[in-house]
């Protein structure tokens, strides 16, 4: 039994190597699960503002204005504010468990396929962002959510090729939910909700069990 084990488990040495060579595998599920919930709390935090419930009414970004909603904040400030705080915490504990995962495995976190990685989502990401200043500047703000998700969606798909193979399939649900939000204008921050929040909390749950559990 030990001359057939052994070409196996030489096998799965060297495969686990090629893996460690060529992708980044130190991403962790529980960070989609908790970017998730953040783009949940935030999205709960947006709807409060608004004074809606989901669904309720498309058109509320059309008469939408501070003085009607009762804060002094203005409302594009407000989803600026509450977007940016969903992406700051996402990406704090984002990195806190990337790096506790890649302790564990023994891993260096920041090698060539780490920079490689970072350069193929972040083009898509910053042309997206400017994409989307465009839309702001010309008065579109009610195309700016889907925007968001195709672009999001463009940069996973860009980046997948240096990790696991399922942040594409989620880049492909993605592109595809801000697709359809287009042609469903008013209900952006619903659609919005679904793609950054609830895909991202199933993608790590799957991610989590599928990857994490075995090590």
């Amino acid at each position: 039994m030990t001359e057939h084990n052994d070409p196996l488990q030489t096998l799965g040495e060297i495969r686990s190597i090629m893996e460690r060579s060529s992708r980044f595998i130190s991403l962790s599920g529980l960070s989609g699960v908790f970017a998730g919930v953040f783009a949940l709390l935030g999205a709960i935090a947006a709807f409060v503002y608004l004074h809606k419930q989901p669904f309720e009414d498309p058109f509320y970004f059309l008469y939408a204005r501070p003085e009607e909603l009762s804060r002094s904040t203005d409302f594009i400030t407000f989803f600026f504010l509450d977007a940016g705080l969903v992406m700051l915490f996402a990406l704090i504990f984002g990195i806190f468990f990337t790096t506790r995962k890649a302790r564990r495995k023994g891993l260096k976190i920041w090698d060539p396929i780490t920079r490689r990685l970072l350069i193929n989502v972040a083009i898509p990401l910053l042309t997206g962002f400017i994409f989307c200043l465009a839309l702001l500047y010309h008065g579109e703000s009610i195309f700016i959510a889907p925007t968001t998700l195709v672009f999001y969606g463009l940069a996973l798909i860009n980046g997948s090729k240096y990790t696991f193979e399922m942040i594409r399939y989620l880049g492909l649900l993605e592109i595809l939910l801000g697709l359809v939000a287009m042609f469903y204008i008013g209900y952006g921050l619903e659609f919005w909700t679904i793609g950054f929040g609830f895909l991202h909390i199933i993608y790590g749950i799957v991610m989590y069990f599928r990857y994490e559990q075995e090590s």
